[in-house]
């Protein structure tokens, strides 16, 4: 089963996520402000939509990029559950 915020499969080409290809192209300035601006979008356009928990998950997604905090890593200590 995949996850619809954390690493939908239609953004996967191969072994690389549509948003590791991003990063790479923008360098760390450019992706915080795509990160910025992706927060924005999900945020301003969730009350209009049916699912609208996914969006604030997305925005969430995001705020985390853009901590520095990749929500896709799992971490040390943690149980995956």
């Amino acid at each position: 089963m995949t996850d619809a915020v954390l690493s939908p499969e239609h953004y996967r080409h191969g072994e690389i996520e549509a948003i590791d290809a991003i990063r790479s192209a923008l360098g760390p300035e450019g992706f915080a402000a795509y990160c910025r601006g992706q927060v924005i979008k999900y945020l301003w356009r969730c009350e209009h939509k049916f699912a609208r928990a996914d969006d604030i998950g997305k925005a969430q997604f995001y705020l985390s990029l853009l901590a520095g905090d990749d929500p896709r890593v799992m971490r040390s200590g943690d149980s995956g559950a």
